[in-house]
């Protein structure tokens, strides 16, 4: 089984359910339509705040194969390339979650072997 999880921007979850990304897994739509047909576990739903490598380390040991950076990341926050580059080093990176792929803005990251 494919275990996932998606990294919401913080400052987002102030106002934000999650309904989308959360639809979007559920249904095997926009950026997890490439799992349908598949058994895929959702592990983690957390934000970028507080002790991000811990979160990432316990994502890591739960055996999280690949990490959905949500559509509200890649669109306002501004460190997105960083962070990328970052998770892509343990995890296959997704850089949306609901919406086009193409998203609102250009901003592309593009890892050598990582989906994004």
């Amino acid at each position: 089984m494919l275990k996932v999880a998606i990294l919401v921007r913080k400052e987002t979850t102030a106002k934000c359910t999650g309904k989308g990304c959360l639809r979007s897994f559920f249904a095997k739509q926009d950026s997890f339509a490439r799992y349908r047909g598949m058994d895929v576990e959702l592990i983690g739903f957390f934000h970028s705040g507080g002790e991000l490598d811990y979160k990432l380390a316990k994502m890591k040991e739960a055996g999280v194969q690949v990490i959905h950076v949500s559509t509200c990341m890649r669109g306002k926050y501004p460190g997105y390339k960083e962070l990328v580059e970052k998770i892509g080093k343990n995890f296959d990176v997704i850089g949306y979650t609901h919406g086009s792929e193409d998203g609102k803005t250009t901003k592309t990251v593009s890892i050598t072997g990582k989906h994004i």
